[in-house]
């Protein structure tokens, strides 16, 4: 039987952002609809020019486009690379036979590497609808993944993307389980360890659920969409650097597991398993220090929960011939002044070059990290780390090194500042007994953190702090007067972001 030839239809670039996802618009009245029998949230495949995508089907009626048209979001526009008029072609895409093994997952039945691996194989190649994606979430969520799961689901993260290898040993690397707003001491731990000449090929993540993850604050200092070949040359020079994993093409998977969970502000432990030590066993890692927040407010909410995460990761962290040195830290208020990509990089080169009013949690928080990465590393003695973290800072080395770090991946920024503001007064005198860790990350948020990146919460008190009434607690920061005003009518909702005990 005769293959039945394709017809094409004529690209038309619509401007529509769709985020990650691939759209196409037809309508319901074109040919290839009606040959194909497409609905609209039909998944097709559409080729131009040699290049293909997988693309989720919107149907229009009205004469927006001609009835030889194919409208493309933007996505699918760079996806496909193609021109006005080029002829666009479409057929269904085949099954995805991997999301059978999902579906089994979601009736409780244990996963192996043989099904893991064609799931973390599709997901990767983008064959996965978002649909699917908060199934696949969901699933291994609900009914957590057990330790022998957790193993094989980062193996098969790691086996579908880049992997790097050093000549130098030891490369050590630090991840912090998040739930503290603030914690920004990444930029500043590569900057100590780097200076003393231990390797740290730093790949960070933006935020899942939080108001600015590792890479967003760093992008208002430098670039860091490097690739692998940037990256590299950066760390053989300067021993160090703190890139976008999502460019480099490390567990590229977890990176579009990442942007749906941030949607469904899921942020499960198998998964957080995963996604953390197959960035830094594909990173080429041999040594890793892990901080563990923990407080009544942080993702870690107890220190029964903290050992019990620890133990997990570091198994399945040794199974790939990880060492891991996990440090429980305190997480019952945030950290620094700063929450939002540039109020965090203030911080972060406020402590770097050693203002007066550099914040000191900051800056012990770091210490005591880059000082236990010293130690494993091989240039500290055990307990001398510490010490030896701080000289590095205040004989000003630290600031050298990452200031050689900013230059040679494109360049130092200066961070953006917010165009509106307004502090957040105390209704009554009395002492601040807590902070709400989640509440106040979701005023950054709906600020404007972290896609505005000028926008976030600053601090201005800590607890046990006397407070008197009418003081600022915080500052308001945000790119739009609608954003602002929406934040701080979150802020004054029945339950309190900050409590205040009267005295």
């Amino acid at each position: 039987m005769q293959k039945q030839k394709l017809i094409p239809l004529r690209a038309r670039r619509l401007g529509i952002h769709t985020h990650n996802e691939a759209v196409v618009f037809m309508r319901t009245d074109c040919h290839v609809c009606r040959s194909e029998g497409l609905s609209s949230l039909s998944r097709i495949i559409l080729h131009a020019g040699g290049r293909e995508t997988l693309a989720t089907l919107y149907q229009v009626t009205s004469d927006i486009l001609g009835i030889d048209e194919a409208g493309l979001s933007e996505t699918a526009w760079e996806r496909l690379g193609t021109v006005e008029g080029a002829p666009v072609f479409a057929r269904h895409p085949e099954a995805v036979e991997s999301f059978g093994r999902v579906r089994a997952r979601i009736f409780n039945h244990r996963l192996g590497d043989e099904d893991f691996a064609p799931i973390l194989s599709d997901i990767a190649s983008g064959r996965y609808s978002d649909i699917e994606l908060s199934a696949f979430i969901t699933g291994t969520s609900v009914f957590p993944l057990d330790e022998p799961e957790m193993v094989a689901l980062t193996r098969s993260m790691v086996a579908v993307g880049e992997r790097l290898v050093w000549s130098g040993v030891p490369v050590v690397d630090k991840h912090c389980v998040g739930g503290l707003p603030g914690n920004r001491t990444t930029p500043i731990i590569v900057a100590i360890v780097a200076a003393h000449g231990v390797l740290m090929p730093k790949t960070s993540s933006r935020a899942i659920t939080s108001p600015a993850g590792t890479a967003d604050t760093m992008e208002t200092l430098a670039p860091v969409d490097l690739n692998i070949e940037a990256m590299r040359r950066v760390v053989e020079q300067e021993s160090g650097c703190v890139v976008w994993g999502g460019v480099v093409g490390l567990s590229p998977a977890d990176d579009v597991l990442i942007r749906v969970e941030r949607t469904l502000d899921i942020d499960s432990e198998g998964l957080l398993v995963a996604s953390v030590l197959s960035k830094k066993i594909a990173a080429g890692s041999s040594h890793l220090v892990l901080d563990l927040p923990v407080g009544p407010t942080a993702k870690v909410r107890s220190e029964t929960a903290a050992v019990g995460l620890s133990h997990r990761l570091s198994a399945v962290g040794t199974a790939f011939g990880l060492e891991i040195r996990t440090i429980f830290s305190d997480g019952s208020q945030p950290v620094g002044r700063g929450i939002g990509p540039a109020l965090e990089a203030l911080d972060v080169l406020s402590v770097l070059q050693q203002a007066d009013d550099a914040p000191l949690d900051l800056r012990e928080r770091a210490c005591t990290l880059a000082g236990a990465l010293l130690e494993i590393g091989g240039r500290a003695r055990l307990g001398e780390g510490r010490l030896l973290a701080s000289q590095t800072i205040a004989d000003g080395r630290a600031w050298t090194k990452f200031q050689r770090i900013c230059e040679a991946q494109g360049g130092m920024r200066s961070p953006p500042v917010s165009r509106h503001r307004s502090p957040m007064l105390a209704p009554f005198s009395g002492l601040l007994r807590s902070i709400d860790n989640r509440r106040i990350a979701k005023l950054a948020k709906l600020a404007g953190a972290p896609v505005s990146k000028a926008a976030g919460v600053e601090l201005h008190v800590r607890l046990g702090d006397p407070i008197e009434a009418g003081q600022p607690l915080c500052t308001v920061h945000a790119e739009t007067t609608g954003e602002l005003q929406y934040a701080l009518d979150y802020a004054t909702g029945t339950a309190p972001i900050f409590y205040i005990e009267r005295v």
